[in-house]
């Protein structure tokens, strides 16, 4: 089978497209074959900087993907073939808080991603695609989707009626845009880019704020919250933003600090005078992703795909991330 792997610390460019022995699944395991995979921003991070992760050479990059089930091995009942399924970025969270034994598992950095035509996976590390889904679409859900429902559902529990302030226009914001809607949530939203915003706009955003217009945002969102701020942040800038983050959530509000974009130093105070919950969120449980799948199958939601790219131009992919001009998702179709 062909695989991509990460083989040096050269970066994008020096990404391999390889042969591999075909896998055979052992117990427990399923045979999946790969059809799509989806980029994330972690994904060009390991790529371009593996050696201070830890990453061992050779090794196969991307958390997400989606494809068949072709093999199931002994002992196997959760699957048959030609079931389609989506990997599980924690190979072995099934439910609960993470553990270190569940973090040491998960793909396209601890152990193998699926940016290759075949992957053996954890029978209890697959989960469903939605019916109504395409492989490309069904991709992106693995990691931005399920971050963004993790600190929405289960960090912010927000419900109709509820404000949420949205950060930018990557995978995670964009899911996050879309659940909200589908929950009846008021969305605030920031971009720097007037297009992106009018793009915004469209998927259904109840206000925007240009943060190159507008540098102090917090101010323009505590104006449109009449000074009390919103209920739950998906914070993706990282410590760059997060004290204005924290300006613009509501006094015993939550933020769900997800990005690690922007570099800084956090001051605590005002965390600890407005009873703030910060949480850090790193994807999810199976458990959650079985849940925001129904969720998502009952209101027929579509991932937004920004541009999908053939298996042999891989790489492409990986630029497009870096150059961030997209709009939603990043898919390479295998």
């Amino acid at each position: 089978m062909k695989a991509y792997e990460i083989v040096s610390d050269g970066g994008v460019d020096a990404l391999a497209l390889n042969d591999r022995p075909d896998p055979k699944p052992g117990p427990g395991e399923v045979l999946v074959r790969v059809r799509a995979s989806s980029i994330n921003y972690r994904d060009l991070s390991t790529v371009e900087a593996p050696v201070p992760r830890g990453i061992p050479y050779p090794r196969i990059p991307n958390s997400d993907g989606a494809g068949d089930v072709v093999e199931i091995g002994p002992g196997v009942t959760r699957w048959k073939a030609g079931d389609k399924v989506c990997g599980c970025f924690f190979q072995g969270w099934i439910d609960g808080h993470t553990t270190p034994e569940w973090a040491a598992q998960a793909l396209g950095g601890t152990i193998d991603g699926m940016l290759a035509e075949y992957r053996v996976l954890r029978q209890d590390g697959l989960v469903a695609m939605p019916e109504h889904l395409s492989y490309e679409e069904a991709s992106t859900l693995p990691c931005a989707a399920l971050t963004a429902w993790h600190s929405l559902v289960e960090v912010g529990q927000v419900k109709a009626g509820s404000t949420v302030l949205l950060l930018g226009t990557g995978g995670v914001s964009v899911f996050a845009l879309q659940f909200c809607k589908m929950m009846g949530v008021r969305v605030i939203c920031t971009s720097s880019s007037d297009e992106k915003i009018a793009r915004l706009k469209e998927m259904g955003a109840d206000e925007t704020v240009n943060y190159r217009s507008h540098p102090e945002w917090q101010e323009k969102v505590l104006e449109l919250t009449d000074g009390k701020g919103v209920d739950h942040t998906v914070e993706v800038g990282g410590a760059g933003t997060l004290e204005r983050s924290i300006a613009s959530t509501r006094i015993a509000g939550s933020i769900g600090l997800i990005g690690v974009l922007t570099g800084g130093k956090i001051d605590p105070v005002m965390i600890m005078r407005k009873s703030i919950r910060l949480q850090g969120i790193y994807v999810g449980s199976r458990r959650m992703f079985e849940e925001m799948n129904a969720a998502i199958s009952q209101h027929a939601l579509k991932p937004v795909i920004s541009d999908t790219f053939a298996f042999g131009d891989a790489r492409d992919a990986f630029h497009a991330m870096r150059a961030a001009g997209h709009f939603g998702k990043l898919v390479v179709k295998i």
